[in-house]
């Protein structure tokens, strides 16, 4: 079985000029490898806390003392989140 391939365009917002980057992801990626893909395309060092946001529904590094913090990034695939969209 071969994976599709999501061909994805970031933009970051309020920055003059424009910064874009365009990446091919399998569609199976799991969201936590998806931002050290991001990471790497805009040469980041991977020093922040992240969230991947849709669907008002966030992904990230969950935090057991933070309750209403982001859902475990490790454990969903790009897949589940852009099927319903």
């Amino acid at each position: 079985m071969t994976s599709s391939i999501a061909r994805l365009k970031i933009t970051l917002d309020d920055v003059r000029p424009a910064v874009a980057r365009r990446v091919e992801v399998p569609l199976t990626i799991r969201l936590d490898r998806l931002h050290l893909v991001l990471q790497a395309a805009m040469g980041w060092t991977n020093s922040h806390l992240y969230e991947i946001r849709a669907r008002g529904v966030g992904w990230g590094v969950p935090d057991p003392d933070w309750g209403d913090g982001p859902l475990d990034a490790r454990k969903t695939r790009l897949l589940d989140v852009i099927e319903d969209t």
